[in-house]
């Protein structure tokens, strides 16, 4: 487990602002892998292949190199990294804590 404190001088909760931005980046991450989806889907279709086929003949130096064979490869990366991160953020807990010094 890794945990990140965050402060701020400002008498305000970070909780909704940092909730936010989580959320938002989430957003983005879930577009990114519906495009990236979809791209490797127009590479089945194309080559009548699934992807994890694919994968497996082109490790095995079953494929010339082309430049469509390096772009499928380069969708199936982004999309193992894309997913990588919406599972971290996914699962990212706030927790509040008070950090300020009580008084004596």
């Amino acid at each position: 487990m890794t945990e990140l404190v965050l402060t701020s001088s400002k008498n305000r909760s970070l909780r909704p602002l940092v909730e936010a931005a989580l959320r938002n980046e989430l957003r983005i991450l879930q577009a990114g892998i519906r495009r990236t989806e979809q791209r490797l889907e127009s590479f089945e279709e194309q080559y009548d292949l699934p992807s994890a086929v694919f994968i497996k003949r082109y490790e095995n130096d079953e494929f010339q190199e082309t430049l469509d064979f390096a772009e499928w490869i380069g969708e199936l990366r982004l999309l193992e990294r894309l997913r990588e991160k919406a599972n971290t953020l996914e699962s990212v807990h706030i927790a509040d804590r008070n950090l300020l010094p009580t008084p004596a």
